[in-house]
């Protein structure tokens, strides 16, 4: 097995394992935007005439024939392939013989990998603040559901003021619709074409037009100079996954709140039976384990965004290949962000609120009864605040 760098000496064993590490499995999901990308790139040097018309069909479409088989499982990337590059080249060689073997001309795997990641991370982008808009809507039709259901809101774990889950569920939709747009708003350092790039100081000597990829992509903008690129990597990465990390933290708050409020102390919420696990010891128990599972994901995406920021820090200028390490945190940040948003999402629709176990202390009103005082006698808030606070001292309850 041959790859792209190869220049005649075999690969120590041990070493091939450590430097490809996880590649030959995570690029499983980069294949269709290396096909697209890659295509682009053939595309812009067969208009530069730098691959004749021949060349240019047998690339294009034994690409396609590679995406769809991939897409179909028929082949899957080895660990001696090493990464989706070798991959697709090996195999589009195989099929459309010298063909294949012009294609990476102009082009390194630094901007190639970046082309594919930076697609792949728009519609991934996308997707999860679709599913953060999904999850409010889910929370806005258990608000119209429970319209009547009051709830007391709460400061420092105390009953305060009076709530409602219209209130408490809208609080929540909303952030969630502005994580949304976080997420959307990372789009800006994404979406900048790096190929043409090359290693990091461009292709000398060649007739590489950028803009031509830039639009084939669809990329808002070229990423220049060249000398940029490379100083860019991890940084669109760490944005998203900063935004995921928030987003996160909204999901564990929500989580705690439905956790306390599922205890039977508080018995303000049920659950289905088929969304609670079961104890192996204690017959009587039903156990919300999908809520602590996601109260729990926010200190893995805070472990990956720490990770995404330490591996780039410091680095010098130009390609350095701990920059490989990234992959691994930004998936799984990516994919634990996915399908936590969307088991929450489904957890809300069978959600039901209890309003014969919801009690208000009377002293949720006292705010209130010190405002109406300032409206109805013209004293100030703070005499107000002192009398409602004697009247409840006193045992009058402050009543609304």
């Amino acid at each position: 097995m041959k790859r792209l760098w190869d220049k005649g000496q075999p690969l120590d064993e041990r070493i091939l394992r450590y430097t490809a590490g996880e590649d030959h499995v995570l690029d499983g999901r980069l294949v269709p935007y290396d096909v697209r990308a890659s295509i682009a790139h053939a595309r812009m040097l067969h208009e530069q005439k730098l691959l004749s018309d021949q060349d240019f069909r047998a690339i294009r479409t034994g690409l396609e024939s590679l995406a769809a088989s991939h897409a179909a499982g028929e082949w899957t990337i080895s660990l001696q392939e090493e990464d989706v590059h070798t991959a697709l080249e090996q195999r589009l060689t195989a099929m459309a013989g010298e063909a294949g073997r012009r294609i990476h001309l102009g082009r390194s795997r630094n901007d190639q990998v970046l082309a594919a990641l930076r697609l792949y991370l728009q519609d991934a982008a996308e997707d999860l603040a679709a599913a953060a808009e999904k999850l409010a809507s889910a929370l806005d039709a258990l608000a119209e559901r429970e319209a009547d259901t009051e709830l007391p809101g709460y400061t420092h774990m105390q009953q305060a003021m009076p709530s409602s889950v219209q209130l408490w569920a809208g609080g929540f939709a909303t952030e969630l619709r502005d994580d949304a747009a976080a997420i959307r708003a990372t789009h800006r350092r994404i979406s900048r074409n790096p190929l043409g790039s090359a290693a990091g100081y461009g292709a000398p000597g060649l007739p590489i037009d950028r803009e031509a990829t830039r639009r084939a992509l669809g990329f808002d903008t070229i990423h220049e100079p060249v000398t940029a690129v490379q100083l860019s990597r991890g940084k669109a990465e760490a944005a998203l996954v900063f935004e995921l990390t928030v987003s996160m933290q909204d999901l564990g708050r929500l989580a705690s709140d439905l956790l306390l409020f599922y205890t039977q102390e508080f018995r303000f919420v049920a659950l289905p039976e088929s969304m609670t696990t079961g104890s192996s010891i204690m017959p009587q128990k039903r156990n919300p384990d999908v809520l602590e599972l996601v109260r729990g994901a926010g200190a893995t995406l805070n472990g990956c965004l720490t990770e995404i920021l330490g591996l780039q820090a410091k680095l010098g200028s130009g390609y350095q290949r701990d920059l490989q390490r990234v992959k691994a945190p930004l998936f799984r940040a990516i994919d634990l962000s996915a399908d936590s948003l969307a088991i929450i999402e489904y957890l809300v629709g069978g959600l039901r609120f209890l309003p014969e176990n919801i009690r208000m202390d009377p002293g949720v009103h006292a705010a209130g009864r010190a405002n109406r005082l300032v409206l109805e006698e013209g004293i100030s808030f703070r005499e107000a605040y002192q009398r409602v606070g004697r009247e409840l001292a006193g045992g009058d309850g402050g009543a609304a």
